[in-house]
Parts: structure tokens; C-alpha cells; sequence
């Protein structure tokens, strides 16, 4: 590990102990030459040497708590808060009274920090006005899209789904949980779909075909129209008889960005950006994963930064036994509510097929995967997903000896966490998923872009979990 990577708070304490040992050196070898010298007793010699080395040490290790207190964590704090408003958008003022040791620094730090706000809050205005206009817009053009009895899918390369509409989702959703940028081969047959797309690459116009449902699923007819230059195609259904989900508007999901397909590259090798994220939290009957059960999951997608709109599983769990009064006091559930809720196996099934070929991140994580892991044993699904802890993450970005708790996490990086939804599996799923999005960009500015850096970053943090668990 280079220097660079070292806490500044670690390279202080190291600097003060290379001075520690350097002057306990220095000192012996002085008593050691006062003795050659003098060729008298060496207990008295050997007496003021360990009189001496004790001090000295002492001396160091006072001064370095004073510079580690009063200079190292509020010069990492002010580091840490400078960044999450330059790369997060965090709008709370900067705290300088702990900076107080600092002279004039966490002053001007805040002065252009207040500086570059005002800027960025006017630009920010432009761009809101822009957003706004572009969502009216879009809002017209899913509900166009709805009134048309057609389902409408756009593929990119390797089949990853591009866009989306509220009909395809109601298709899809017959076949699995729809999901931008996984490949349509999760729900229709991998052969016909490669046979007809085949057929469309010869003729270079719009082929009919029918698509057996993955997994054995009712066949569908399909049309495939070429894209012009994109690489991918167009997936046309007849959505006539599908049955649309109940809520009002489904958004029209999109990202086109993954018409570029996926890097070929080694995972850990791969941007953060470009990978799919799985945020997701759990509700159970108590606090021992050996012992409770899960009564409530809660999941969300992120995609290049921002969670997707409509990509979400929130599912009431009936954990075959009473929930204990404690716990419901905390989340609310009741026996009632899980009644006629599937069980954990059920469950646990629908979250592993949500979260296919995805990054699994929750705060504390070997917490909730203990309680997946422990049912595995009998489902055998494997849990193969490489997961990140938001724990971890936020001591990388602000210090392993700040308080990391996901209302500490939420209050530094501004999200807001309505109190009717906390301690709700998909309130703290949302609020961590917004936390990540937020220390997505404050993590590349740390030079650390890639799966495989914040992997080996946030392993110098393990203990954290070992102590909270």
C-alpha cells in the first residue's frame, strides 16, 4: 500500500512514532557513550535510560492525541465535508468550530465553499428548469405510449434492455422482474432470441418471431425492428391482452448510455458507473440471524448513479412464527400484516432473481445476507453477487473514528429519511440507496473508481462490522 493511501491521521500517528523511537535511540546512545566513557556502574546508566525512554515516549504519544484531536481528525473532517459538497451536492454549512487549531483554514474552506454554492445553486436553477421541462415531456410521451396496445422494448448488444415501457414491464414482469440493462434472454428463450435476431441481421428489416417465455413460460409474438447504427434493435408485443400493473403511471425507463454495452474488462477492473447496484434492507423478529426470521425485504436498483424509477421489490415476509412485541415496535409489522405473505424461501427467490448480475450493497451487510445465507441452505441459490457495505464506504470517506450509523451517514451527506419510514425495509433501503448515489462521485475524486480499489479499500475497515455484529 503506498503512502498516498494512507489516512493523513494514520501518517501523523506514524510520523510521531518514528519521532518517539528516533529519540529513545538517540537518548540511549548517549547514555551508552556516557557510560563507555566513564566506565562507572551501568544500573545507574541503565536506570536513567529507561527514566528517560519512558518520558520521552510519554511526551510523544501526549503531544500526538493533542495533534490527532486538535489538527489530523478536523483537518480529515473539513477534507471530507469539502468533498461531499463539491462531488454530492451536500448543502449543509461546513462545522468549523472543531477546526478552531487551524487558524484561518475551516474559514476560508467555508467562505469559498459558500462561494462556489451560490454558483452552483444558480446553475442548478437552469438545470432544474431544463429537467422539469423534460420530464413534462416525458410524462406525455409514457402516457402516448400507454394508450398504444403495444409493448415496446429496446435492446442494446448482448440483448441488455435499453428502454422500456409500462406495457413491456407488465410482459416482462409474467417472466421475471424487469430490469434496465439485463439481458432479454432472462425472459424469453436464448435460442429463438438469437435465431430471430439472426434473421433480422440478414434481412436487415423487420422479422417476425415467437419467443418462448424463459424457464418453460407462455410463448409470445414478437416483432424485431433494426436500429439504424445502435447496434441493438427494437422489440415490438402485441400488449393487448397484458395485464398492466395497478399503479397510475409507470415511468418510462430508459438509460441509453448502455447502447455502448458492457466494458471487456475483469470485474474488478470495471467503473463503479458502469456496474448495476442492488440497495436493499430487511425488517425480522429479532437481532440473532441464527435464530429470528425475516419479516420484511426491500430492494432498489442503481444504475450509472441514480436509483431507476419503477425498479423496486418490497415484500412482506411471514416469518412461520409470532413476531415478538419489541420488534413490532420498531417496524410496525404485525402478525396480521404477514398473514397471507409468502415465506422466506418464496422471498428469497424473488430478491436473488432482482438482484441478478448485480452489486448487493446495504448498511451493515453481514447482518441482512446472514438471514439470506441461513435459508440458502436449504434453497441452494448461492448468493454468488459481490456485495459492498455503506458502513465501510462511509469510513473510507470520513474517517474510521466518526460515528457510522445510517442516521449519522444520512445527516452528513444531506438525505432526508421521512420518520414514518424509518426502520421500514424500503424507508432505509431508500435512504441508503440515496447515500450511495451520493458517495458514488465523492469516491472516484479519491482516486478510487473502480470495484476492485473500493473492495480493497473498504477491507481496511473490516472491523468496523466485526464490532457492530
Amino acid at each position: 500500500m503506498g503512502l498516498e493511501r494512507l489516512s493523513l491521521r494514520l501518517r501523523v500517528f506514524l510520523f510521531f512514532a518514528a519521532l518517539a523511537a528516533g529519540s529513545v535511540a538517540l537518548s540511549g546512545g548517549a547514555l551508552w557513550l556516557g557510560w563507555r566513557r566513564t566506565g562507572g556502574e551501568a544500573a545507574g546508566f541503565v536506570l536513567a535510560f529507561s527514566v528517560s525512554a519512558f518520558g520521552l515516549v510519554a511526551l510523544c504519544a501526549g503531544i500526538w492525541l493533542l495533534f490527532d484531536e486538535n489538527v489530523a481528525r478536523p483537518i480529515e473532517r473539513l477534507a471530507a465535508a469539502l468533498r461531499g459538497r463539491a462531488h454530492a451536492g451536500v448543502e449543509a454549512g461546513l462545522e468549523t468550530g472543531a477546526a478552531r487549531y487551524l487558524g484561518d483554514l475551516a474559514p476560508a474552506a467555508a467562505a469559498m465553499s459558500g462561494k462556489l454554492g451560490s454558483a452552483e445553486m444558480a446553475r442548478a436553477a437552469e438545470v432544474a428548469a431544463a429537467t422539469e421541462r423534460l420530464e413534462a415531456e416525458r410524462e406525455r410521451l409514457t402516457a402516448l405510449l400507454t394508450e398504444i396496445p403495444l409493448a415496446t422494448v429496446l435492446a442494446g448488444p448482448g440483448h441488455r434492455i435499453v428502454l422500456y415501457d409500462r406495457q413491456a414491464a407488465a410482459i416482462l414482469g409474467q417472466f421475471g422482474t424487469p430490469r434496465l440493462g439485463a439481458p432479454l434472454t432472462d425472459y424469453f428463450d436464448a435460442e429463438a432470441l438469437e435465431a430471430a435476431q439472426a434473421r433480422l441481421g440478414r434481412s436487415g428489416k423487420e422479422v417476425t418471431a415467437r419467443l418462448p417465455g424463459a424457464r418453460g413460460a407462455e410463448m409470445v409474438e414478437a416483432r424485431l425492428r433494426p436500429l439504424d447504427g445502435a447496434g441493438g434493435y427494437l422489440l415490438v408485443i402485441d400488449a393487448a391482452h397484458a395485464e398492466l400493473p395497478p399503479e397510475a403511471a409507470r415511468p418510462l425507463v430508459y438509460d441509453f448510455d448502455l447502447l455502448a454495452g458492457p466494458a471487456d474488462t475483469a470485474f474488478d477492473a470495471r467503473p463503479l458507473r458502469d456496474l448495476a447496484f442492488v440497495i436493499f434492507d430487511t425488517e425480522t423478529t429479532g437481532l440473532l440471524p441464527h435464530r429470528d426470521e425475516i419479516v420484511q425485504i426491500a430492494a432498489l436498483r442503481v444504475l450509472r448513479g441514480r436509483v431507476v424509477p419503477g425498479e423496486a421489490l418490497d415484500l412482506l415476509v411471514n416469518p412461520g412464527r409470532p413476531i415478538p412485541p419489541a420488534a413490532t415496535r420498531v417496524h410496525g409489522i404485525t402478525d396480521a400484516m404477514v398473514a397471507g405473505a409468502p415465506d422466506i424461501d418464496s422471498a428469497a427467490r424473488a430478491f436473488h432473481d432482482f438482484a441478478r448480475e448485480a452489486v448487493i450493497v446495504a448498511h451493515n451487510a453481514p447482518f441482512d445476507m446472514a438471514f439470506l445465507r441461513r435459508a440458502d441452505a436449504r434453497l441452494g441459490l448461492g448468493w454468488p453477487h459481490p456485495v459492498l457495505d455503506t458502513v465501510l464506504l462511509s469510513a473510507v470517506l470520513f474517517g474510521a473514528g466518526e460515528t457510522h450509523t445510517l442516521d449519522a451517514l444520512c445527516d452528513r451527506l444531506g438525505v432526508k429519511i421521512a420518520e414514518a419510514e424509518r426502520h421500514t425495509a424500503m424507508g432505509d433501503a431508500r435512504a441508503t440507496a440515496e447515500a450511495f448515489c451520493r458517495m458514488l462521485p465523492m469516491l472516484e475524486a479519491r482516486g478510487l473508481a473502480d470495484f476492485g480499489a473500493v473492495v480493497a479499500e473498504t477491507r481496511r475497515h473490516g472491523r468496523l462490522l466485526e464490532d457492530l455484529n
